[in-house]
């Protein structure tokens, strides 16, 4: 049986989640790209280096993000986000942006690395020295969807 989430199932898999993919477009192509997130119940808060993907959600602020949880091919959920692309540029936003990632232990993408973050005050330092061109950013939702799949006719 297939059906929709309700409002608190939305909430449940975008909290419980860390990965989604970022579908954004050009103008003429559409891209989806996969990356780590976090929710923190009203706007989604992301981070990558600069590249392709960050250039052209500059141009077309429009975004969506998907989250799925799948069990196996007949028990899944499924959530949509659509939004706004807004950059953070403002130091105690990024800072703060950063500290959150920090919290969850998730990994930072600095200058096409993947490091394990230390500490908030480490990282800090360490960006401030190298420059680094990792981009903080949130999706400003707009409107959530969310379906799901289970062969036991029930939402489990």
């Amino acid at each position: 049986m297939i059906g929709k989430l309700t409002k608190q199932q939305i909430e449940e898999v975008l909290l419980d989640n860390i990965l989604g993919h970022v579908g954004c477009n050009d103008g003429f192509n559409t891209y989806v790209y996969p990356i780590n997130y976090l929710y923190d119940g009203k706007r989604v808060i992301c981070q990558s280096p600069e590249g392709s993907k960050i250039e052209i959600m500059r141009k077309n602020k429009r975004v969506c993000l998907q989250v799925d949880e799948v069990k196996k091919n007949v028990h899944w959920k499924s959530v949509l986000i659509h939004g706004e692309y807004q950059e953070l540029h403002d130091e105690r936003e990024r800072y703060n942006a950063m500290k959150l990632f920090v919290e969850r232990n998730l990994h930072l993408k600095l200058k096409e690395k993947v490091i394990l973050p230390v500490t908030a005050e480490e990282w800090e330092q360490k960006h401030s020295q190298e420059k680094s061109k990792t981009v903080f950013y949130r999706i400003v939702i707009d409107e959530k969807t969310g379906r799901f799949e289970n062969e036991y006719h029930a939402l489990i």
